[in-house]
């Protein structure tokens, strides 16, 4: 019984470290876009509190053949909402960001899939 009790507090321990490493990690998302319409918005959401943060590109557009470096993104899971020159929106749910650098890019068919057409 004591050895089971041991071996539970062994797991939970690396849970928690595991759980503490993760939570101080950060990422930089560098947005590609090869899509026909710049993206004018671009918002994140930690999918467990389900609200929008600031817009991440501020007064910046993303062009076709352009690109936007987000930096500094705590590691989560997030809801991704971008909005296109039409004001068209496009929401990608439940994306995992955990301390690596990523490279998205966004294309025609990306946005008319997500948006439905």
């Amino acid at each position: 019984m004591k050895r089971v009790a041991v071996c539970l507090a062994l797991v939970c321990a690396c849970v928690f470290a595991a759980e503490a490493n993760a939570a101080g990690r950060k990422s930089d998302v560098t947005i590609h876009n090869d899509s026909e319409w710049a993206i004018h918005h671009f918002f994140l959401s930690s999918s467990a509190e389900g609200e929008w943060g600031p817009d991440q590109l501020g007064d910046e557009v993303i062009k076709n053949g352009g690109a936007f470096t987000i930096t500094g993104i705590p590691c989560d899971e997030y809801d991704v909402k971008l909005v296109d020159e039409d004001g068209d929106e496009c929401v990608v749910e439940a994306v995992d960001v955990c301390g690596e650098d990523d490279s998205w890019l966004i294309t025609d068919e990306d946005l008319l899939e997500c948006e439905g057409y």
